[in-house]
C-alpha cells in the first residue's frame, strides 16, 4: 500500500476512535460511510488482527487495537511535527488552519480580521467554525478554539487574550417602554432575554442575587443580541459582541455598577491540544489576531 494510502487509512481509523461510530466519522471527515469502512478493512486485513469489536450500539477497540491507535496517533504527531519543521524553514506556513468559536465571537471579532491574516498568508486554508458549545477538538479535527470563561480541560494549551466585561443591556426602545430597572430587585418586572439549554449563563454576576427567569430565551448568543436589538427585552452579553451597538446607541448599559468584575466568565483564550505541535499555521493566526481583538 502506498504511503499516501496507508496514512489516510490511519486518520480514518483514528477518527473513527475520537468519534466513536462510523457514522460519525463519516460527518467529521465529509466523506462516504462506506470509504471510512472500507479504510479500517483494510488496515485490519493487512495487519492481520482485529482492531474494533462491531456491535448494532457500540465500537470497542480490541487490546490490539489500542496499542495500535496509541502509537500511531505518536506516529502521526511526528509526522505532523516534521511537516511543520520544514514549512518553518522555507519561512511561510501552509495548509489548513481550521478555527472553532462562537458564533458572535466570529461574526463580530474574527471576521473583520480575515482578509488582513490571509492577505499576510494567502498559502494558509482558513476554515472557520462555528459551535454554541464546547467541542472537542480531535473529534471535530479542529487546530484551534477560542473559548470565552474558565477553561476546564488540562490537556488544552492555552494562550489569554484578554478579558471582555459582561454588561445588562436593552435597546433605547425597550427603557423607553418599560423604564430602566434601578437596582437587582427591579428586574423580575422585566422582560429577560436568555440562554436555552445553559442555566449557568442565565445566572448573572450580580452583587446580590443574579438568577434570572427568561421570559424569551435562545441557543445563540448572536440571536439573544439580535432580540435585545429589536427591543425585545433585557439581556446579559459580552462586550466584544456589542461594543459597536454601545458606541452608536443601538444598545444601553444598566446597572453596570452592579456587576461583579472581574469574573472568570470575562476570560477569553485561544487554545489547542498538548500532544499538538504549536504548528506555524496556530502561531500565525494567535500572532496575527492577538492585538487587534477587541478585548480589554
Amino acid at each position: 500500500m502506498a504511503i499516501i494510502s496507508r496514512t489516510e487509512d490511519l486518520e480514518i481509523l483514528l477518527t473513527v476512535i475520537d468519534s466513536g461510530s462510523f457514522s460519525a466519522a463519516a460527518r467529521n471527515l465529509d466523506i462516504q460511510v462506506a470509504k471510512v469502512s472500507r479504510a479500517v478493512s483494510r488496515l485490519e486485513t493487512e495487519l492481520d488482527c482485529t482492531l474494533l469489536n462491531r456491535t448494532t450500539r457500540k465500537l470497542e477497540l480490541t487490546e490490539e487495537g489500542r496499542q495500535f491507535a496509541e502509537r500511531v496517533r505518536n506516529g502521526l504527531d511526528h509526522l505532523a511535527e516534521a511537516e511543520e519543521s520544514l514549512r518553518a524553514l522555507r519561512g511561510t506556513p501552509t495548509g489548513r488552519l481550521r478555527v472553532d468559536a462562537a458564533t458572535p465571537f466570529i461574526l463580530h471579532q474574527l471576521v473583520p480580521l480575515v482578509p488582513g491574516f490571509r492577505e499576510r498568508y494567502p498559502q494558509i486554508e482558513l476554515e472557520l467554525v462555528a459551535s454554541e458549545n464546547i467541542i472537542d477538538l480531535i473529534e471535530r479535527r479542529t487546530d484551534l478554539a477560542i473559548r470565552i470563561g474558565a477553561l476546564q480541560d488540562s490537556n488544552l494549551h492555552a494562550r489569554f487574550l484578554g478579558r471582555s466585561p459582561l454588561h445588562i443591556v436593552a435597546s433605547p426602545d425597550y427603557l423607553a417602554r418599560q423604564g430602566t430597572p434601578k437596582d437587582p430587585d427591579a428586574l423580575h418586572r422585566h422582560q429577560i432575554i436568555g440562554f436555552a439549554d445553559a442555566a449557568h449563563l442565565n445566572r448573572w454576576p450580580l452583587r446580590e442575587s443574579g438568577v434570572v427567569s427568561p421570559c424569551l430565551t435562545s441557543s445563540s448568543g448572536e440571536t439573544v443580541r439580535q432580540l435585545c436589538l429589536a427591543g425585545q427585552g433585557l439581556a446579559l452579553l459580552s462586550e466584544f459582541m456589542i461594543c459597536e451597538d454601545l458606541t452608536h446607541g443601538r444598545l444601553v448599559k444598566v446597572l453596570d455598577e452592579h456587576i461583579v468584575t472581574p469574573n472568570n466568565r470575562e476570560l477569553v483564550h485561544a487554545v489547542y491540544y498538548r500532544n499538538t505541535a504549536l504548528s506555524s499555521r496556530i502561531t500565525a493566526f494567535i500572532e496575527h489576531i492577538a492585538p487587534q481583538l477587541k478585548l480589554a
